[in-house]
């Protein structure tokens, strides 16, 4: 199934904003570049958008203009993790996960409790782990699976956007991780419990440090 797009006209009339509001933010990289598609039309080119992720964006961009810079927005919606360490107890005193998550992750990963400082990567495969566990989507045992698949593959997929699925077929629970977030099929006795993506997670956490500092 294809993605669906809107037009640039469609998109302004409907959101609001102005040609030059959206080309720079575009130049400021708050919107990526691959989602300015050219296409044909009758008068000759025009410009589309993928309509789900650009309305989304505007809309969180135009909710957070007014307390963040663009270029401190820039960095929310950047894919790269950047260099954010906080400690285990930081993690808990900052309410940014729990610590039922923090305890599957130590012991699922093997790391010591006493851990000093966890990179973006760690921090974000705990946090999508309490994401899940409060909505209750997983069961502790799909945690510990989820946690053994972003330990083994996140570093690899630094900078990329990429989507998270939890499948189950006849009981039997599976994570699948999907660089760029694009549709995959299935035959139809899978199904999919969980889709999130890693980079709406990592804007998410990015928010939590900053709004939690000083």
């Amino acid at each position: 199934m294809s993605e669906e797009l809107i037009s640039k006209k469609e998109l302004l009339d409907l959101t609001g904003i102005s040609y030059g509001q959206l080309y720079r933010w575009k130049r400021k990289n708050l919107i990526p570049e691959p989602w300015f598609i050219r296409k044909s039309s009758f008068t000759g080119q025009e410009t589309f958008f993928p309509r789900e992720k650009i309305l989304q964006r505007i809309d969180r961009i135009l909710g957070m203009k007014d307390d963040l810079s663009l270029d401190a927005l820039a960095d929310v919606f950047s894919p790269s993790p950047g260099d954010i360490r906080l400690s285990a107890g930081e993690l808990l005193e900052r309410n940014i996960v729990t610590s039922t998550s923090l305890n599957l992750y130590i012991e699922t990963a093997g790391k010591s409790e006493g851990m000093s400082l966890l990179g973006f990567d760690q921090m974000l495969t705990v946090y999508v782990l309490d994401k899940l566990l409060q909505s209750g989507d997983i069961s502790l045992e799909e945690g510990r699976l989820l946690v053994q698949a972003l330990e083994e593959y996140l570093p690899g997929l630094a900078g990329q956007e990429c989507g998270v699925r939890l499948t189950r077929k006849m009981g039997v629970a599976a994570f699948i991780l999907v660089p760029g977030d694009i549709e995959i099929y299935m035959d139809r006795s899978v199904r999919t419990v969980v889709r999130l993506s890693l980079a709406r997670c990592t804007e998410e956490l990015k928010l939590l440090v900053s709004g939690s500092e000083g």
